[in-house]
């Protein structure tokens, strides 16, 4: 019986543009469960920023930025058995949310 070699742990620190980044931000979200606690997280966050417009109650942006990762870290750690890419480059996962929300929207991805 052969073992297969296990791939090596790629750095998200190492990617030059989010062009590169984003193909590795897909690959850490294959868990269909995983993309809709992200969606979930997404919708709520965006609703969250609808009532902060409509208020002017600024806590509503930290409740929708609260919605927005916990249910991405639920579905990091429960479903995807992986660590949010988030932790190492922040500014590029923040954006590979709002690139996957919008792809899921457009058909590209499936939830």
């Amino acid at each position: 019986m052969s073992m297969l070699p296990s791939e090596a742990p790629v750095d998200p620190r190492g990617f030059k543009s989010f062009a590169e980044f984003y193909p590795f931000y897909l690959s850490e979200h294959r868990d269909r469960t995983c993309r809709r606690l992200h969606f979930a997280g997404s919708t709520l966050g965006l609703a969250c920023l609808a009532v902060l417009l409509l208020t002017g109650q600024w806590r509503w942006l930290f409740i929708g930025l609260a919605c927005g990762y916990l249910f991405a870290w639920i579905g990091h750690f429960g479903y995807e058995k992986n660590k949010p890419a988030s932790f190492k480059r922040p500014l590029y996962s923040f954006l590979g949310d709002w690139a996957m929300y919008r792809d899921i929207w457009l058909g590209r991805i499936k939830l």
